[in-house]
């Protein structure tokens, strides 16, 4: 009778999981169409803040897409228009690949690897013709055996060139192109008999699509690598300079220190150096590209970007010892406010002349004029001086305190409990060890576990609490965090002299012109980061 009953109830308890497996998966079903159907409620609208957003933060993205459409229209017409498609043939197709691999976002990209196309298609043509006239004066089997030898080496000694560091730089790309256009000829060549025209009809579609690609990036609407290596070193000295404002302000702030600071992108004193610290991949490509660059403005100023370079170096030198002071604003142990008050006045003036000494540099980048001879007025050195008669009139902060004795008493209370406690353990375990018995045995084993469990949990919660105590109770441990933060800020007046070196040494070789006292009002202007162009570039072994 049981037997039936369980059995049942087995059979009830079977037939209800398929209904609710199936209610489950119908559950999951409706949760996800409704999930779908709310994303795609959200794409529009996403997808139109996208395109706002990229467009915002540099319009002339809108314009290098425009050239690059209108580019690939007018390639297009090599094909579309009858006349045209009877002189180049099929090999229009090579014009309309220039295009999309040449053009760059800005000028000297494409002019980089545009004469690098052009010079590679050239070199490659003419020594595959030259292989071809000698292979030509043999029977087939030498002269599938000359190829072949010819092709080996040729890769071999081009492959191997591209290791060299000067043309890595320069010409890998150009060199790329002088391989694939020598294989195709002179492989081609043993199979097709006319392979003359064949190299001709490509040769002209390619130089038609680099004359496009440089039209457009030369005379319509041109974007200047040299100008944006020129804006952006502007920008990051700006940027140093409201970051060491906004630290020494957030340092001295009268309400207390975050313990959880802002995530890093939307804290303004990370943004103000971060394009310091990931400028130099971007400072190189930059000047590269603007070494191929002709001179265009009116003025026909000297670019020496490589003297942008070494700028860009020195400047992220200076942005190290701004993040390490940025980290005093995020240590565990700080400065009470009331130390920190007795040398509010003295920090806050200093930091001041560093922000007003690299506006100054910034300004004079971009007017492309000297600085001022007295950059470094005499309100630095006075900030200076007043900062070390301070640190001096507080000999207490350095030599201890009756706090700190009792943080020590403190620590030594705190150890001795600990042992204390100890002891009292261990005489509990082997008081509980004379019992012989099983269940006595038993009951030992658990409690045993048990105070195990609670030493390690002791010894995590007492690590950290004597580490605390520790440290404060140091005879330093009060004036140690502003020590620190001082002598980081100390460190910044010190490379300062470094920075004003070197834009020195800029404007001497780009001809600035002198130092105007009228025309010495700092503007601040908010410039955008150069976009990247490593990014839009397409892989090297791009057609």
């Amino acid at each position: 009778m049981d037997t039936k009953v369980h059995e049942g109830m087995e059979t009830e308890m079977t037939g209800d999981e398929p209904n609710s497996v199936l209610e489950k998966v119908k559950s999951n079903w409706k949760r996800r169409m409704l999930e779908l159907s709310e994303k795609s409620k959200r794409f529009p609208g996403c997808l139109w803040r996208t395109i706002w957003k990229a467009g915002r933060e540099d319009p002339r993205r809108m314009i290098h897409a425009f050239k690059v459409g209108i580019s690939l229209t007018l390639v297009s017409l090599l094909y579309l228009i009858e006349p045209l498609f009877k002189n180049f043939g099929t090999s229009a197709i090579w014009a309309v690949m220039t295009v999309v691999v040449v053009l760059e976002f800005t000028a000297g990209a494409t002019l980089c690897k545009g004469l690098n196309r052009g010079l590679g298609t050239v070199l490659a043509g003419s020594l595959a013709f030259f292989i071809n006239y000698i292979a030509t004066k043999s029977g087939n089997v030498v002269r599938a055996v000359f190829i072949g030898a010819a092709v080996f080496l040729i890769g071999f000694a081009a492959t191997y060139v591209r290791f060299f560091p000067y043309i890595k730089k320069n010409y890998d790309y150009g060199v790329v192109i002088f391989l694939l256009t020598f294989n195709l000829i002179t492989v081609s060549s043993y199979r097709v008999e006319n392979v003359l025209k064949i190299a001709h009809d490509r040769f002209y579609a390619i130089s038609t699509g680099c004359a496009i690609c440089l039209f457009m990036s030369l005379v319509v609407f041109p974007i200047w690598s040299g100008e944006d290596l020129h804006n952006s070193t502007v920008g990051k000295l700006e940027g140093l300079a409201k970051s060491i404002e906004a630290c020494v302000n957030e340092y001295f702030n009268d309400s207390e220190i975050k313990e959880k600071q802002e995530k890093s992108k939307e804290d303004p004193i990370y943004n103000g150096y971060r394009a310091v610290l990931d400028s130099k991949s971007i400072d190189e490509t930059l000047a590269l590209y603007a070494s191929w660059e002709p001179r265009h403005s009116r003025h026909c100023y000297r670019f020496p970007w490589q003297q942008y370079v070494k700028v860009g170096a020195v400047l992220r030198q200076f942005g190290y010892t701004v993040v390490a002071l940025h980290g005093c604003l995020q240590t565990e142990i700080q400065t009470s406010r009331s130390v920190r008050a007795r040398f509010k006045d003295p920090c806050i003036r200093l930091a001041g002349e560093v922000t007003k000494a690299l506006m100054q540099l910034a300004n004079s980048i971009r007017r492309r004029r000297h600085c001022s001879p007295v950059i470094l007025s005499d309100h630095l050195h006075e900030a200076l001086k007043d900062l070390n008669t301070a640190i001096k009139s507080q000999p207490r902060l350095f030599l201890g305190s009756k706090k700190n004795q009792a943080a020590t008493n403190m620590l030594a209370l705190a150890a001795a409990h600990a042992a204390r406690c100890k002891q009292e353990k261990d005489h509990g375990v082997s008081l509980a060890s004379v019992k012989t018995d099983s269940s006595a045995f038993v009951e030992w084993k658990r409690k045993r576990m048990v105070s195990e469990q609670a030493k390690v949990s002791e010894r995590k919660a007492l690590r950290p609490q004597l580490s605390k105590i520790a440290i404060t109770s140091l005879e330093f441990s009060e004036a140690l965090p502003f020590a620190a933060f001082a002598s980081l800020l100390v460190e910044i007046v010190a490379r300062l002299d470094n920075v004003i070196e070197e834009v020195e040494e800029l404007g001497r070789i780009a001809c600035y012109k002198e130092f105007d006292p009228d025309d010495n009002e700092i503007t601040v202007t908010c410039n955008k980061p150069p976009v990247d162009v490593t990014k839009n570039q397409l892989p090297s072994h791009a057609f």
